[in-house]
């Protein structure tokens, strides 16, 4: 009978530690996938959010939005959380010709509009879609760096074409 009590137990406090293993993992690893998923769910807001706010960009030479011409489309929005509210927003545009001339203006039409118009607190990178363009390495440099898009917003020739370009539909 003692034989049979202590491998009883034995058994019985075994299976208990496997189920406290079992238990202690599902506690460690199931919390995460509701929070990543709703990490996920706000990303893709906010990115359907900014997406909202580029589409109507209209083209600096032509009378079509960005959308229309298909430069921006939903894909071409990224949204990843960096911070308690921050965000980091990567917008890769494609422009309608690989040696397209405006390529640089409608990077800072992107820019300008998303400063003036997120709600949310983010970081933006704007970058042209690779393979997009010929010189697309020098643009993406320009469009991202603060000191050329401050020069360029003070040249009050470009910054009247970005403000018609960034104007809301009526």
């Amino acid at each position: 009978m003692l034989s049979l009590g202590l491998l009883w137990r034995a058994l019985s406090s075994g299976g208990h530690e496997a189920r406290e293993k079992e238990d202690d993992h599902q506690a460690h690893h199931r919390p995460e996938a509701p929070i990543r998923t709703a990490a996920a769910a706000m990303e893709q807001e906010r990115a359907l959010e900014v997406y909202d706010i580029i589409r109507t960009i209209r083209d600096p030479e032509k009378p079509n939005t960005l959308e229309e011409l298909d430069v921006v489309t939903e894909s071409c929005v990224e949204v990843h959380e960096i911070g308690e509210d921050e965000y980091l927003v990567t917008i890769r545009f494609t422009p309608t010709v690989p040696h397209c001339s405006l390529a640089t203006l409608i990077g800072l039409c992107l820019r300008i509009k998303l400063q003036r118009c997120l709600p949310f607190k983010h970081k933006l990178e704007i970058y042209i879609s690779e393979g997009a363009h010929s010189t697309e390495e020098d643009i993406n440099k320009q469009i991202n760096d603060k000191e050329r898009v401050a020069a360029a917003m003070e040249n009050p020739h470009l910054r009247e074409i970005v403000e018609q370009c960034v104007l809301d539909p009526d």
